[in-house]
């Protein structure tokens, strides 16, 4: 573990008692607008109040729910810590000025390419776009080189996905910004006349191993976490990557943020701090989520396959523009 991020912990257990001392009898809090798996931060942030003594006050929502909220609530609002599941709605809330530069010290803890050029939020958690297929149907081979394909007339009714949540919208935002704006309308509009809408992931799994469709477009974690809890709903069903950096191999990261307008801002950094930390990401890596650590010295075990295996685009997480795919996916019909 690096000089700095042992520093970083050390920190948090020495303050703690002085932080307590300075903050009533209640102890010192942190209110955390919470856009990532609420069963995830309900796992990790008692280790964090564990180890420092401050209470984490979760306000969970969605990605691009909350990040409104805070753009609404500006320099009012409640929140120290903002996170979420995908990046584009730390791009609105970073945009609109609302966060602090994240401490030095943390930025050290995770690669250069999952900070925004201008350091005021850090990436914490991963995860992969994959394909999932079922296998009765379709074989590898038979699957295409590239996400664009499935806009092919030859993908008719034959590729499922649930374009209403974050993490396919996360998805389009890449596309829109490795393939520009006429290719991702073009794309959109193939899904659209291709394939079948589902609402939420697990339901696209379903869908799959039940044989009502032929392949779908997820997020890596789905499959592993059915295969890991009884595989009743992927059993029939393998996953495909994509390579040679496509859009559809893409990285979606999740970040955390401090807001600027914190009553509690040394607090916030410390969570923030704790999140990327070896200590943190190796319970984020323990815990049901099976999303990818992003602090080098923490890896995800078998059977998820290794981040390090993983050819995705390189993609600058602060220029996916969540507002452009949201106009864009609209004009399709999907929202």
């Amino acid at each position: 573990m690096k000089k700095s991020a042992l520093a970083a912990l050390a920190a948090l257990v020495v303050t703690a008692p002085l932080l307590s001392a300075c903050s009533g009898d209640d102890g010192p809090s942190i209110t955390v607008y919470n856009a990532q798996h609420e069963q995830l931060l309900e796992e990790v942030a008692p280790l964090f109040e564990e180890e420092t003594g401050i209470e984490v006050k979760l306000r969970s929502g969605s990605d691009l729910e909350l990040a409104n909220q805070l753009v609404q609530e500006g320099e009012a609002s409640p929140a120290d810590v903002f996170l979420t599941e995908n990046s584009p709605a730390m791009s609105l809330v970073d945009r609109a000025g609302l966060f602090a530069p994240v401490d030095q010290e943390t930025l050290d803890l995770i690669p250069r390419q999952y900070v925004p050029a201008d350091k005021r939020w850090i990436g914490f958690l991963a995860r992969s776009t994959v394909v999932v297929y079922n296998t009765d149907q379709l074989s590898p081979d038979e699957l295409p080189d590239s996400i664009l394909d499935f806009a092919k007339p030859e993908w008719a009714g034959r590729i499922s996905y649930s374009p209403t949540g974050a993490d396919f919208q996360a998805i389009v935002s890449a596309v829109l910004e490795l393939e520009g704006e006429d290719a991702t309308r073009t794309w959109l509009q193939g899904l659209a006349d291709n394939g079948t809408v589902y609402d939420g992931n697990n339901v696209v799994l379903e869908s799959v191993n039940a044989g009502e469709v032929e392949a779908g477009i997820i997020y890596h974690y789905y499959w592993y976490r059915d295969q890991a809890e009884s595989g009743d709903n992927s059993d029939n069903t393998e996953l495909y990557f994509f390579g040679n950096q496509d859009p559809g191999a893409f990285l979606s990261i999740s970040g955390a943020g401090v807001l600027a307008a914190s009553d509690n801002p040394d607090e916030a950094q410390q969570f923030v701090a704790y999140l990327t930390s070896e200590e943190g990401q190796q319970a984020l890596a323990d815990s049901y989520a099976l999303e990818y650590p992003l602090n080098p010295a923490v890896t995800l075990g078998p059977p998820v396959k290794p981040l390090a295996e993983l050819d995705p685009p390189t993609v600058a997480i602060s220029d996916l523009d969540g507002d452009k795919v949201v106009e864009m996916m609209t004009e399709v019909g999907f929202l």
